[in-house]
């Protein structure tokens, strides 16, 4: 499942994927991008970041730091006035929402 993408301005939005991309789930190598945590960005026209993001399972022992470590590293993305995560659990998260790279490097393909 991608993520939905709204922006305005698609070279902050292509800097944020790449900063969430240097963010991992300390238990699974992969980034969260690929594992297919991110839901949704949206960019309002003021350059307000808002992310919904998922963790692997609501017991996730990173729940507490994770979305705050992500949260700290997009409010420093070039362009970004403000950034805020949205935790959800709506859709549950599945291994089907990998990206095949992250599958490739789990080993499931």
């Amino acid at each position: 499942m991608p993520a939905i993408i709204n922006t305005h301005n698609t070279e902050i939005t292509q800097r944020v994927i790449d900063t969430i991309k240097t963010c991992y789930d300390p238990e699974i190598p992969v980034d969260v991008w690929e594992l297919g945590l991110i839901y949704e960005i949206n960019l309002d026209e003021e350059n307000n970041l808002m992310v919904k993001m998922t963790l692997t399972s609501p017991s996730c022992p990173v729940a507490e730091t994770l979305p705050p470590e992500i949260e700290a590293k997009l409010r420093d993305v070039e362009g970004v006035r403000s950034a805020k995560i949205e935790l959800t659990f709506e859709p549950p998260w599945e291994k089907d929402m990998m990206s095949e790279v992250a599958q490739l490097e789990l080993g499931f393909m």
